[in-house]
């Protein structure tokens, strides 16, 4: 048995449950960007889950504006943590500038990320069962409407059929290929 062995499990363990927080973290900072309404029960669930360490951290730092930068500071806080925990176990020292880049990578990409899936399960559902409102079906809406409707400025209407999504999820796919690289090189160069 390799070193592996052991600690790949411990790996998965910690980059999936950091993960996961990040990602309620992270939509429930999206869902109040957009005005969201948190009478809906999957933001319920968001806001219970994500509101402990979010309290103490309004202690300390301010929301500026409709921006609440206690949650971008706990995601790259939890970010940077998992991302350290991670390349201990692979024997990869880092320093705080090279962990800090390539948390905000993963942060950047999980957010790309979120809205690909997001506008990619909206044309989905339009397609299923158009019209329906739900609490998941508001909540795409909420989060896609926005880069959606300025899609829709730039394309015209085909009679009735919508290419503003196919449209976003290029543009998504390209600022992916643009920014990432540039990010993680930058954070290899430094580690």
């Amino acid at each position: 048995m390799n070193s592996s062995y052991l600690t790949d499990p411990i790996i998965l363990i910690v980059d999936s449950l950091t993960s996961l927080y990040i990602l309620a973290v992270l939509l429930r900072f999206l869902l109040l960007w957009c005005g969201t309404s948190f009478y809906n029960p999957i933001a319920q669930l968001l806001l219970k889950i994500t509101h402990p360490p979010l309290r103490i951290l309004r202690r300390f730092i301010p929301s500026i504006g409709r921006i609440d930068t206690s949650s971008l500071v706990l995601m790259l806080f939890l970010q940077m943590f998992a991302n350290f925990i991670i390349l201990i176990l692979k024997g990869v020292m880092v320093n705080v500038a090279a962990l800090t880049i390539l948390s905000l990578s993963d942060l950047v990409a999980l957010l790309i990320n979120i809205f690909i899936f997001a506008v990619f399960a909206r044309a989905l559902l339009s397609w299923i069962n158009p019209g329906a409102y739900d609490s998941a079906s508001s909540i795409l809406a909420a989060l896609t409407d926005p880069v959606l409707n300025i899609s829709r400025k730039f394309i015209p209407d085909l009679g009735g059929i919508d290419l503003s999504p196919l449209a976003v999820l290029l543009f998504l796919q390209l600022v992916k290929m643009i920014v990432l690289p540039p990010l993680q090189q930058l954070a290899s160069l430094l580690g």
